[in-house]
């Protein structure tokens, strides 16, 4: 079998799953963001799609497969060929036609099913594909976390009403919530940003990418070791040190309430909100001198107020138009919330240029007060309890103190579009935020008409009027589950020395679920005749009993198999030593370390039990 295991990390990795999966010989590079699935990964993979369609049949959903090369009229359809970016691959024919690499296959589903369905009565319908996808990144980093060839498993759901669609994506969260439990994830359902898909709600899943402070969780003890407590102080250093050597794998930020259900991507998280109801009387307006004070730090700190009582002023422009923004001075602007919320097609900061125009003054003195009437002011919430507050004044080097709403200046639209801070109070009330890193492995979008009206897919309803198909849309990340994967399952094994040292190195402890084979079965000496027997007799006692069997019997030391074993991270290792003529052998368990002699008689039912 093609395990190509390499004795160092690979130098270009930065995040431990890809060291891993390259080291263990799982991938292979072909080019910078395309990968060879080699035996081992590929065995994992098919284990991985063999849950999904467990769980996609048990919801009605049928598989199909699209083709990866398409025609750019459908996306000239739904306007997205102009829209999508450099990351969509673009090329022509020999008839010098437009085709593209698929990234994503909602306009060619749309297309399938608007060419064949023509009346509500045929609908719902449900349906999935498990296939290569292609972005070309302009920089391929982290393995398989962020490539320009990756497999995805994309449905579609296409519906007459929708209540039916609510059905649907209810059905497709349970059903994600199974997979991603089936594989033995640590994962968060959160609240989600549609982005690039045109989603109205959405809700992503979230790998948990843990930290490395808790030894508890990374290191497996050798037989040789009772406890972390044995292992000497340097160490323990030194482990720590390699624990920490590795970037934390993980797209986006995750808040979470420590207290309750509540989760969200950072991007759309929020936090409680409630206003001051306190009286504090309002000062009369003054206008200070604030020469080469520009930052609301600098302002805090020449005026002595507290960061709190600042007001900053920012100038976006939405889809070219120029929108005033005014946030508390200790919070930072969400942009995804703002342009969610002004369903800008483009959000971008204003120039400097921009703002002379606006206020009349440039960067560090901006504020509400006296811009004309028909300039769009939005607020955060907060700043609604902001009271005898510090703005700029529109002037260079000059700002207004006591500062109040209404009577110095108006806000067109209070909404909330800070970002979440760890700490706060959930906004249901239940605990406090939290933040951990996360790898998108799943989302699921209710589309709406979004394609079905730019591509004209219509059916008739039960009043016979055409009217636009209502779509779902839901996605999983299947190689980039194997970044996911060893990202929470990767360990550091230590043991003793038989002279008393101490020794470390990476190893992957696979879950049960996904593991590439059950067992490792290793007869560490191939010329030992009984030895070999009693492996042959073993693997197919195993295999009979429903086990999936790797069997090293490479003429090669037992230094490196056994290497090479943790590297690979089977569950479950049968070592056939010198007490193979008495039938005796070694059963060692990947997640615990934990090592014992049994007869072979005994193997079977002993496996069975410890798996449990």
């Amino acid at each position: 079998m093609l395990i190509p295991t390499l004795r160092e990390m690979p130098s270009d990795a930065q995040v431990i799953s890809h060291a891993l999966l390259v080291r263990a010989g799982y991938i292979r590079q072909i080019s910078a963001g395309i990968y060879a699935y080699l035996p081992l990964a590929n065995r994992v993979l098919e284990k991985f799609k063999n849950i999904m369609r467990q769980e996609f049949e048990a919801i009605g959903a049928v598989e199909l497969l699209a083709p990866a090369l398409l025609t750019a009229d459908l996306w000239k359809e739904s306007g997205r060929y102009d829209t999508y970016g450099e990351d969509l691959y673009k090329l022509k024919n020999r008839d010098n036609s437009d085709f593209i690499l698929g990234p994503t296959h909602e306009e060619t589903m749309t297309a399938l099913v608007r060419d064949e369905i023509t009346s509500y009565k045929k609908l719902p319908l449900n349906i999935y594909q498990i296939q290569p996808k292609y972005r070309d990144e302009k920089r391929p980093r982290y393995g398989l976390l962020r490539g320009r060839e990756f497999i995805m498993k994309d449905g579609y759901s296409f519906h007459a009403n929708y209540d039916s669609l609510d059905t649907t994506y209810q059905d497709y969260k349970t059903a994600y919530e199974n997979i991603f439990s089936r594989a033995g994830m640590t994962f968060k359902a959160i609240i989600g940003d549609g982005g690039a898909m045109g989603g109205k709600d959405s809700q992503e899943f979230m790998a948990i990418t843990p930290d490395r402070t808790e030894l508890d969780k990374w290191l497996i003890l050798d037989k040789s070791i009772a406890s972390i407590d044995e292992i000497p102080e340097d160490v323990l250093e030194n482990i720590k040190k390699e624990l920490t050597s590795w970037l934390v794998a993980g797209e986006d930020t995750i808040v979470f309430a420590d207290g309750g259900d509540y989760a969200a991507n950072l991007e759309m998280a929020t936090s409680e909100f409630k206003k001051n109801n306190s009286y504090t009387e309002s000062l009369e307006l003054e206008k200070v001198a604030t020469p080469d004070v520009k930052t609301i730090e600098e302002v805090s700190d020449f005026l002595d107020v507290p960061v709190e009582s600042t007001i900053k002023t920012l100038l976006f422009l939405s889809d070219g138009e120029p929108v005033v923004l005014l946030l508390r001075g200790d919070d930072e602007v969400n942009e995804v919330k703002l342009k969610n919320y002004l369903g800008a097609d483009e959000l971008e900061p204003a120039s400097e240029d921009d703002a002379v125009k606006v206020f009349g003054a440039h960067f560090g003195s901006l504020g509400p007060i006296g811009l004309s009437e028909d300039t769009r002011i939005i607020a955060d919430r907060v700043v609604e309890t902001v009271v005898n507050a510090v703005v700029g004044a529109n002037e260079d080097g000059f700002h207004f103190i006591n500062a109040n709403l209404d009577r110095d200046y108006k806000v067109s639209e209070f909404v909330d579009l800070r970002t979440a801070k760890e700490g706060e109070v959930s906004p249901d009330g239940r605990g406090t935020l939290k933040f951990a890193r996360g790898i998108e492995i799943g989302h699921i979008f209710k589309l709406g008409t979004r394609y079905s009206e730019s591509m004209n897919a219509k059916v008739l309803d039960e009043n016979g009027r055409a009217v636009p198909i209502i779509m779902g849309s839901y996605g999983i990340g299947v190689s980039r589950m194997l970044s996911a994967i060893l990202e929470q399952f990767a360990r550091v094994y230590v043991e003793k020395t038989p002279k008393g040292d101490f020794k470390y190195s990476w190893s992957i402890n696979f879950p049960a679920g996904l593991a590439p084979f059950d067992i490792h079965l290793i007869p560490v000496n191939v010329k030992d005749e009984a030895a070999l027997a009693l492996t042959d007799e073993l693997e197919g006692k195993l295999m009979d009993a429903g086990f999936e069997v790797l069997t090293d019997d490479r003429n090669e030391r037992a230094g490196v198999k056994f290497a090479d074993s943790d590297l690979i991270g089977l569950p479950v290792r049968v070592t056939v030593g010198k007490k193979a003529a008495d039938g005796i052998v070694e059963v060692k368990i990947r997640s615990t370390g934990e090592t014992i002699e049994i007869n072979k008689d005994e193997l079977i039912d002993t496996i069975k039990i410890l798996n449990k």
